[in-house]
């Protein structure tokens, strides 16, 4: 079908649902190189101005990935709730944005969008996300609440988690171990504690999880670990009975592009069942950590749709929450700034797409996080990361990604530090996890309000950490 609409006496034409999602599109380099992108503010207008006006059950008949090839595409029809969206059913895109903003400025709202959420397929809440301001993503993802379990609560209201992330360039257990202490100290850690390891090898990979288990267990810590290996290597080290708490993956948004990363749906769907099976959660049984990112399919050369077009890369991320939500998990962040500025090519572009992501994976009922995030040759500086960082905190992010002084010194680009996460907290009087912050009060490390006291380490039962023993 082809769309059309005249602006200041100009008609632009879109040729089908595909082209007319990537022209409403802010701007954003990745869409530029994948060839997608509107040429001018005229023409993102007036495919923004088509988009608001088409009816939510577009989606539902006119695929931007074809059924027939695709089982992403198959996964988000076979599973569609009719009955949830019933609600929404007559509205159009932009009839839902006033729907959305509405309803998040009444009583019960949390409950109200979640009552849709099940109705609501990808391409709908990309499509709404790209005609709102960004006030408006964090206005109605700070109404929505999605929570999930594993030792500590995630994604309760007041609350922001964080991942501990101590990475090592060769996986030195004294540098992880000096930077779990430094997280730990800092309040940090409640979300997970999860290593990228600088090999896959299965018995690297369970080394590195019987030290993360080790210092758990020592200082019984409420946390869950996590080492982010290929889901084929967990689900190995599963059958060997070493101590894993969640099951990790990368994740994409079309069949070609999970083929590059060496997965399929029932591969995943198996590991969260092996993950399950171990019954380690104390107060939930969510145990899938995902993590997603705006151009991995590009990368694969796996963003073509319907007619063979490119997929803007926006609406290709918020598929992947799809294959997210089938395996209900714990943690699902977007890496937001990582690939690099040829897709998010500065500050403005990678807060922008951190807070349609969050927006989107919320209201698709993920507890949703953010990497906060940059390259080295981005047009970005930390600056950038604290704008961004204190919007995610207003529009109630679940956890963010803390690595020592906000410097991945192994992957090699920058992050959030600890520091930060406390800076959040302190002025969004935000909290870590119930549970988290229990054990940091039971130990002298936080006040009753939550807040990190300063500690001496020499007075501190995580001593021994810092002393490698």
């Amino acid at each position: 079908m082809t769309y059309s609409q005249q602006v200041s006496g100009h008609t632009y034409q879109f040729d089908g649902l595909v082209e007319l999602m990537a022209k409403a599109t802010p701007l954003r380099s990745g869409d530029e190189l994948a060839g997608c992108a509107a040429a001018s503010d005229a023409e993102r207008a007036a495919a923004a101005w088509v988009l608001a006006d088409l009816p939510l059950s577009t989606f539902l008949t006119e695929v931007v990935v074809p059924y027939e090839t695709d089982d992403v595409t198959r996964l988000i029809i076979d599973t569609h709730d009719r009955d949830a969206f019933a609600a929404v059913s007559h509205l159009t895109v932009g009839g839902f944005r006033d729907w959305l903003l509405d309803t998040s400025s009444q009583p019960h709202a949390a409950q109200a969008i979640a009552a849709v959420v099940p109705g609501l397929t990808p391409e709908m809440v990309a499509a709404v996300s790209k005609i709102m301001r960004n006030q408006d993503l964090i206005a109605v993802a700070a109404a929505t609440t999605v929570s999930a379990a594993f030792r500590t609560s995630i994604g309760i209201p007041g609350t922001l988690a964080t991942r501990l992330q101590p990475n090592h360039p060769t996986d030195d257990p004294r540098g992880i171990a000096a930077a779990t202490l430094d997280g730990l100290l800092m309040g940090c850690g409640d979300a997970v504690i999860g290593i990228n390891p600088a090999t896959d090898s299965p018995q690297h990979t369970s080394d590195l999880l019987n030290l993360l288990d080790d210092i758990r267990q020592r200082f019984d810590i409420p946390m869950q670990s996590c080492v982010l290996s290929h889901v084929t290597t967990t689900m190995e080290l599963i059958e060997r009975g070493a101590p894993v708490d969640l099951v990790f993956q990368s994740i994409a948004g079309t069949q070609g592009a999970n083929t590059s990363f060496g997965i399929t749906l029932p591969m995943l769907a198996e590991a969260n069942e092996a993950g399950r099976s171990l019954g380690r959660g104390t107060v939930g049984d969510n145990v899938m950590y995902l993590e997603t990112g705006q151009g991995s399919a590009l990368s694969a050369h796996a963003h073509l749709g319907a007619g063979g077009r490119p997929v803007d890369q926006q609406t290709l991320e918020t598929r992947a929450y799809a294959v997210a939500r089938a395996l209900d998990p714990l943690l699902v962040n977007t890496v937001v700034g990582f690939i690099g500025p040829e897709y998010l090519y500065d500050g403005k572009q990678i807060i922008r797409a951190g807070l349609e992501d969050h927006f989107c994976g919320k209201l698709l009922g993920l507890p949703m996080g953010v990497d906060v995030c940059y390259t080295n040759h981005a047009e970005a500086d930390q600056d950038d990361m604290d704008t961004l960082l204190t919007l995610l905190g207003v529009a109630g992010a679940a956890f963010v990604i803390t690595v020592p002084g906000a410097d991945d010194v192994m992957l090699g680009y920058q992050s959030l530090s600890f520091h930060d996460a406390l800076y959040v907290r302190q002025a969004l009087q935000l909290r870590p996890a119930p549970e988290f912050e229990a054990w940091l009060t039971q130990l002298g490390m936080a006040d009753d309000a939550g807040r990190v006291l300063p500690v001496d380490p020499a007075g501190s039962p995580l001593l021994g950490l810092a002393a490698g023993q």
